[in-house]
């Protein structure tokens, strides 16, 4: 049997050799077509992306946060000033596990619960912020010792950060008002407002107050640096730099020392005063006491203070001033007699024998006068003198609800001032179209009865009392309210210092303006309602005193302030004006639950008053039990 050998066929192996070698051949010139098609797209087509890229890579564009304008008062003295702290800052993002990650940095660096509780608020609030605060004002061995061991703490750096500093603290707090970290929803604004570009690097932003409603003169223009960088982001040098611009300074016409001295003048009592000169409106003095500290608020306020703040019942918080709302009582009056002589419903010489009380035609509901059994014979200017009650629920029953809201309105009553500081309340100046829009109720005579004296459901600021009390003083010019009274931009050279609006001028008979004003000059001599205040003055002044209920007493009950709680017992009012020939100075001061007007704030404001023209500092006031 023999073995059958296959010859190989040499022809056929040939062919599917040269076969493969062009297959491999075509796929080798795709490939390098597919490649040097993409080198192309990338080297030519995108060079310029890429080249920006690599730029970016190289270069770093680094905001330079302006420095915050300076406010000063009136005569120079620095209300809200800047310095600098180192703060160390963390960017959640890099940081892998967090929790241990601080738990590792308070064994170097003092780590509080409450640096952790704002740190873990903050990161709710911001989350478009890369960088949050877990410690602010670092001293220098704190810094020094972080930077020693940096390299352990990956995602974690100090700053240097411009910070606010307000040396007069609770002074002017609600005045200056304070700064605060950006928030979310504050970017969210600054986008709407196409101002975001000019707050990167920023951290703060005002809250309230002249650092809020002056913010974007406060704040300045952002600057920028290019830096050029190593491969791990460091610095090597700068390429360029466009300095930032600081932001303008402010001069308040706020005097401190004034300001002071109503604070002083307060003692223990709770309340609000506004002062403002006449002849252009300018605010000499604004106080809310209590108040607060603003230094607490700028790199955010901790726990435990702001529940000290927030829960206390004397509301340190509340801008009394700008918007507490009180009844006005009988510092109503003097408008109401002015709107009882321009309206025919009052001459100067009328007069009537005052019984004590008021009762509508065909009712038994007497409205009683705060004398029992009356004051004898009445007219206009004993009406204000002794503040009768009686002669003013005559007057607001002859005017009707529709005169006293139409004519009294035009002193501001009911409607804002349009102060240059946020926040303002409108008060309440009622009528029958709002008491159905408000209760779906209808005006009632009664109601008309309380609101001639400044009861019922009137409600003013004590801002819109002193408005209201310019426009009486100086012969119905009115000024818009203003804190500001010049602005200086150092960098362009510029003043700016006409910040002083008449906004309008009511036509007001010159006859029965001098005879209201004198009657409320003799309500501070023998037999007025503040004699007490107007006693050996080296200056005239004028004023109205006012008492407003905060519960009602029931018909046939006499008021009883060592009856009644403290924070239920009556608010005191008194608003003035001085000197009488020229008026310079026009003031409202209200004390909550201070009792009679007479007794307790027109003492106050003789004080003020005697501080403006004298210089003299007052004691403080006592409190009564």
């Amino acid at each position: 049997m023999s073995d059958i050998v296959e010859l190989r066929n040499h022809i056929r192996e040939t062919r599917h050799f040269r076969i493969r070698l062009v297959i491999s051949a075509i796929g080798v010139v795709v490939l390098f077509s597919l490649l040097f098609g993409r080198f192309f797209y990338l080297q030519v087509l995108q060079e310029e992306h890429y080249t920006t890229l690599a730029e970016a890579n190289r270069i770093a564009i680094q905001p330079l946060t302006p420095n915050r304008g300076l406010i000063f008062d009136r005569n120079g003295d620095i209300l809200a000033q800047n310095y600098t702290a180192y703060t160390l800052e963390i960017i959640p993002d890099q940081v892998k596990n967090l929790d241990a990650a601080i738990n590792e940095l308070a064994t170097i660096i003092e780590i509080t619960p409450e640096d952790r509780r704002r740190f873990n608020k903050l990161k709710l609030e911001n989350t478009r912020f890369k960088s949050l605060p877990i410690r602010s004002r670092l001293t220098d061995f704190e810094v020094a010792r972080f930077a020693e061991n940096q390299y352990r703490f990956p995602g974690m750096d100090i700053k240097a950060h411009p910070l606010r500093h307000y040396p007069k603290g609770e002074l002017v707090s609600h005045v200056i008002g304070y700064i605060g970290r950006i928030s979310d929803k504050d970017l969210e604004q600054l986008e709407a407002d196409k101002r975001l570009k000019n707050y990167y690097g920023s951290t703060h932003i005002g809250r309230i107050g002249i650092e809020k409603s002056y913010e974007s003169v406060l704040h300045g223009q952002t600057g920028f640096e290019q830096v050029e960088t190593d491969a791990v982001g460091r610095p090597v040098r700068t390429l360029s730099r466009v300095a930032p611009t600081a932001g303008n300074d402010l001069t308040l016409s706020l005097d401190i020392g004034l300001q002071q001295a109503a604070v002083q003048a307060f003692g223990d009592y709770r309340g609000a005063l506004v002062a403002l000169d006449p002849s252009n409106g300018e605010i000499l003095a604004f106080v809310s006491k209590p108040g607060f500290d603003p230094n607490l608020f700028v790199d955010g306020i901790d726990h435990l203070n702001w529940r000290l703040l927030n829960e206390s019942i004397d509301r340190p918080l509340n801008n009394r001033a700008l918007r507490g709302v009180y009844p006005p009582g009988s510092t109503f009056k003097p408008f109401m007699a002015l709107a009882g002589l321009e309206l025919g419903k009052r001459s100067l010489h009328y007069a009537f024998n005052d019984p004590g009380f008021f009762s509508l035609p065909g009712s038994s509901h007497r409205f009683r006068d705060w004398k029992p059994g009356g004051h004898g014979w009445v007219d206009l200017r004993k009406s204000l003198v002794i503040s009768c009650d009686t002669y003013y629920y005559m007057l607001a029953h002859d005017l009707g609800i529709t005169n006293i809201h139409d004519f009294i309105g035009q002193f501001g009553f009911g409607k804002e001032t349009g102060i240059d500081i946020p926040g303002e309340a409108a008060g309440l100046l009622p009528s029958p179209e709002w008491k159905k829009r408000r209760f779906n109720q209808n005006w009632l005579p009664g109601d008309t009865i309380s609101v001639g004296i400044g009861q019922g459901f009137n409600l003013s600021t004590p801002l819109q009392l002193t408005f209201a009390m310019m426009l009486l003083a100086n012969d119905g010019r009115a000024y818009r309210p203003h804190f500001v009274r010049q602005q200086v931009d150092h960098y362009k050279n510029f003043v700016k210092d006409n910040f002083v609006e008449e906004i309008y001028r009511l036509n007001l008979r010159q006859e029965y303006l001098d005879s209201v004003r004198q009657a409320l000059a003799d309500v501070t001599r023998p037999g007025g309602t503040a004699s007490r205040a107007g006693a050996n003055t080296a200056y005239t002044f004028a004023g109205k005193t006012g008492t407003s209920q905060v519960i009602n007493i029931k018909q046939g009950e006499r008021y009883n302030a060592s009856k009644i709680d403290e924070r239920h017992r009556d608010h005191a009012l008194f608003t003035a004006f001085a000197p009488v020939e020229n008026p310079r100075i026009v003031l409202t001061v209200l004390i909550e639950n201070g009792g009679s007007g007479g007794s307790t704030a027109a003492p106050i404001a003789r004080k003020v008053l005697d501080y403006f023209f004298l210089g003299t500092m007052p004691e403080p006031a006592e409190k009564a039990g």
